[in-house]
């Protein structure tokens, strides 16, 4: 059922203040299987770049402002270890290691250092702090690291790539098969535009404390000094990310995230950029992209953190109604100049019938511009309904069967 929302109450709605990117708001969490909203048919027209494929995500709302092949099968290279650093980052937060722990270089990291361009030069069988090895992984892009903390982590690299692939269906990407955790061409080794963007929302939301080091500019590891091949972070200043790649199957890719201060407040985007012709060229485009993001659109928050969007009737429960919104700020991206042909209606899964659990969907915030289909939000129960009593149960399913 739709439910028109007042007039009054979307106007108050536009005029608040831009929020925080909602994957920042509260320490939320995405919700598995693409977050993003695809880009609708209004969407004014991106650049063109010169690469095979890529994706623009706006963090805020989570809308993909625009894309390109963006599902077409690529080698992830070195975008990899975007995988091999959430399940790293994910083991000190666990507290299976520690920054400071040491862990053994085997002779098999050692080699897969020395048989590629990307290392961070480590010594077999000496001990590396995990600090080093997330620093030698994530600006050198050292295959080395990756496979000391691969080994650290999964107790082998066989183990460990298990990890990577469960990890990979638990954030509902289909069409992504690790074979390794540094990215060295393997058969079957394979990802797309789109899911290596889920895969960065998910790093940069689930470990914020991960962002500063894919900021680092360079990283010096047994006397030597090595720079972080991501160079928009020499050029520009509100860029703090992410991960750069090259095979000569896949071209030269970059992974890059920006956080810029709108009129209305921070604002976050991230660009996957896939088969760039030169390093110059994914850093020249990516940055094109970037700023196309931010200057072609406007960013609109229409509800505030765990403020009720609408209420609904709720029977058999020992509340006769619930509170429905978002645990994390409602917010829309929008063509610049055009808020003003925002509108908003609530479908609501009714009958709501208890017991409701917190954080239930059961409803959709359905917003248009211009008349035009633009974004559905998923509406969630603020509160928890218990079942009522007998009396009340049967009350209710009385007057629900004469409705």
């Amino acid at each position: 059922m739709l439910f028109p929302l007042s007039r009054r109450g979307l106007l108050v709605a536009l005029t608040g203040a831009l929020c925080w990117p909602l994957a920042w708001a509260q320490g939320a969490t995405v919700a598995p299987v693409f977050p993003f909203a695809a880009p609708s048919a209004a969407m004014p027209l991106p650049p063109e770049l010169a690469a095979r494929a890529f994706v623009l995500q706006d963090l805020s709302s989570q809308q993909t402002l625009a894309a390109r092949n963006a599902d077409q099968p690529v080698e992830p290279a070195s975008l990899t270890k975007l995988m091999t650093a959430y399940l790293a980052f994910q083991a000190v937060q666990s507290g299976k290691l520690t920054l400071t722990q040491s862990v053994p270089v085997s002779e098999r990291a050692w080699r897969a250092g020395i048989t590629g361009p990307s290392r961070s030069f480590l010594t077999a069988n000496s001990r590396v702090k995990v600090d080093d090895l997330l620093r030698g992984m994530i600006v050198q892009s050292g295959n080395d690291a990756s496979v000391v903390l691969a080994e650290a982590v999964g107790g082998t690299v066989e183990n460990f790539v298990a990890m990577m692939n469960r990890q990979a269906q638990a954030f509902g990407l289909k069409a992504t098969t690790f074979k390794n955790p540094d990215g060295q061409t393997a058969p079957g080794h394979r990802s797309t535009a789109r899911e290596l963007s889920v895969l960065a929302l998910r790093l940069v939301t689930d470990f914020p404390q991960a962002l500063p080091y894919y900021a680092s500019k360079e990283f010096t590891f047994g006397g030597i000094r090595q720079p972080n091949r991501n160079l928009l972070l020499w050029r520009d200043p509100t860029v703090d990310g992410l991960k750069t790649s090259y095979t000569d199957a896949s071209g030269y890719c970059l992974i890059a995230t920006a956080q810029r201060v709108t009129p209305s407040g921070p604002r976050r985007l991230l660009s996957v950029v896939i088969g760039a012709t030169s390093p110059e060229t994914r850093a020249n485009e990516s940055q094109k992209l970037l700023n196309w993001g931010y200057g072609a659109f406007d960013m609109v928050k229409l509800f505030d953190a765990n403020k009720p969007v609408t209420t609904a009737p709720v029977w058999k429960g020992q509340s006769s109604s619930v509170r429905l919104g978002r645990a994390a700020p409602v917010t829309v991206v929008v063509p610049r100049g055009q808020a003003g042909g925002l509108k908003a209606t609530v479908a609501r899964n009714d009958p709501l019938v208890a017991p409701l659990t917190q954080g239930q969907t059961v409803g959709t915030l359905k917003i248009t511009l211009a008349g035009q289909p633009w974004q559905d939000v998923p509406l969630n129960t603020l509160d928890a309904v218990p079942s009522a009593g007998w009396f009340g149960r049967l009350w209710d399913a009385i007057r629900l069967g004469v409705k």
